[in-house]
């Protein structure tokens, strides 16, 4: 069982906090959870660190969830739950606990910070959106910036993305990549229309089709009716028999067999073959481009 696991094991050592039927009702809890001061932490962690306490440890992270609430709220402008943004936070406080090293002489809420802010970002990026939103660690230091600054700005001017870029040290590019990211919503990308819509519009029905190009579709048909007044200029050179095997055999519809010909024409069906196979040689041969134009 890892530490992080085993800090949560038994939930009746969280006693504490007492059973919980809502955010505000937690929030209370822990609220009175007294505040550890440095020389007990200090006790609590090395008791931890060097020999393993996980009942140190559920002290040092009880102590520090009145701080998890306290990130947690500055999250709260994203939409997503609360209680989850809590939960994500006590999971970087554990981390924080387990990697604490008490020697440093460094309050635990200092180093602990770093860590909750981390799992919580992680959430928000994850959540916030459908796709996920930023994944190189530009695009996430650009997500929580940038989003704080425009609360107070439209669309930034070149004058404003510059700076940004400058203080976050990113390109303009980023920048603005980022504000289209921000401003857009999700959507279905092939919604089901409801009852009483006659259709419903959806990125689906705009993507570009692969043979859109009218260019490409002019060439395309000048091909087939040229192949066509070939193909019809060649079978009027071929004998009557063969020219009637080769369009029966390949294009009506309702095709004919070899042995079918063969017992109209009174001959075999290998002879039928042979003369299918040397009249399409011949058609191979009258509808190239210059044997057309003879």
């Amino acid at each position: 069982m890892s530490t992080s696991t085993a800090l949560i094991a038994r939930p009746c050592d969280l006693a504490v906090v007492g059973p919980i039927g809502s955010v505000d009702s937690y929030v209370e809890r822990v609220s009175r959870i007294p505040v550890l001061d440095r020389e007990a932490e200090r006790a609590l962690a090395e008791r931890f660190r060097e020999h393993g306490d996980l009942d140190a440890a559920r002290k040092l992270v009880l102590s520090h969830l009145r701080f998890v609430v306290h990130i947690a709220r500055g999250y709260r402008g994203y939409g997503l739950p609360f209680s989850d943004l809590i939960q994500e936070g006590n999971v970087g406080l554990m981390k924080a606990v387990k990697r604490f090293d008490p020697t440093l002489n460094v309050r635990l809420v200092s180093f602990a910070v770093h860590w909750i802010r981390a799992e919580i970002h992680e959430y928000v990026l994850r959540n916030w959106r459908l796709v996920k939103i930023a994944t190189t660690k530009a695009q996430r230091k650009l997500f929580f910036n940038l989003r704080r600054l425009k609360k107070n700005l439209a669309w930034l001017s070149v004058e404003e993305t510059a700076a940004v870029a400058r203080d976050l040290g990113v390109s303009t590019s980023e920048v603005t990549e980022m504000e289209k990211r921000l401003a857009a919503h999700d959507l279905a990308f092939d919604p089901a229309p409801d009852a009483d819509e006659e259709e419903a519009y959806s990125p689906a029905a705009y993507l570009p089709s692969p043979d859109a190009d009218p260019a490409d579709q002019v060439e395309e048909a000048e091909w087939e009716r040229d192949s066509a007044s070939r193909l019809r200029n060649a079978l009027e050179r071929l004998d009557a028999r063969s020219r009637d095997i080769v369009e029966r055999r390949w294009i009506r519809e309702d095709k004919a067999t070899l042995h079918e010909l063969a017992g109209e024409y009174g001959v075999s069906a290998e002879r039928i073959r042979q003369i299918e196979a040397t009249a399409l040689g011949k058609l191979r041969g009258l509808m190239t481009p210059e044997a057309a134009a003879a």
